[in-house]
């Protein structure tokens, strides 16, 4: 009996190792470190659903454009939003992109791109949600998904907009902060 829970345990050992071997790499280059006063979120990206919109974020990032910026716009039960140098939500990084809906639904996590009435009027503005909201599919461009720290985007003060708001205190694609390390 003994020599038989051993062998199983054995062999779930191997099997958790092939599985880990088998797990696919983190995407560096396809992954966002956002940096909140009270910890770090990291955003998967998703050039699959928004080759273009990605490639604008990750331009914007890696000029430094994102860091210190306010969220704007907290509503509870719904999203943050940030992306605006002004910290009204009326401003922007002055280059449109056009909209790539897809059928990724809105869900707890994902994040999108903000935008006004036109619909190819998407810029540096982009939404985090705190909860699914069905009423936002196929009307707005999904670009990432929170993928750890969600607790920290939980934490963001709300409002619209927020009394003394929380700000983005760094944003890196993740392949340039490891080669940094």
């Amino acid at each position: 009996m003994k020599k038989l829970i051993l062998s199983m345990i054995a062999a779930l050992g191997l099997m958790a190792a092939s599985a880990f071997a088998q797990a696919p790499a983190t995407d560096l280059e396809n992954t966002l470190y956002l940096d909140l006063k009270d910890g770090r979120v990291v955003i998967q990206l998703r050039p699959d659903l928004a080759p273009k919109h990605v490639a604008r974020i990750k331009e914007l990032v890696r000029k430094g454009f994102y860091d210190g910026l306010v969220f704007h716009r907290v509503i509870a039960g719904f999203m943050a939003q940030t992306g605006d140098p002004t910290g009204t939500g009326a401003g922007g990084s002055g280059v449109n992109i056009p909209a790539e809906f897809s059928a990724e639904p809105f869900v707890r996590g994902v994040v999108g791109a903000a935008r006004a009435q036109d619909i190819n009027s998407a810029d540096s503005q982009f939404f985090i949600m705190f909860d699914d909201t069905p009423s936002l599919n196929n009307n707005y461009t999904v670009w990432g998904k929170v993928t750890s720290g969600m607790e920290f985007v939980d934490t963001i003060r709300k409002g619209e907009p927020p009394m003394n708001p929380d700000k983005i205190m760094k944003m890196q694609v993740a392949a340039d902060a490891e080669k940094k390390q």
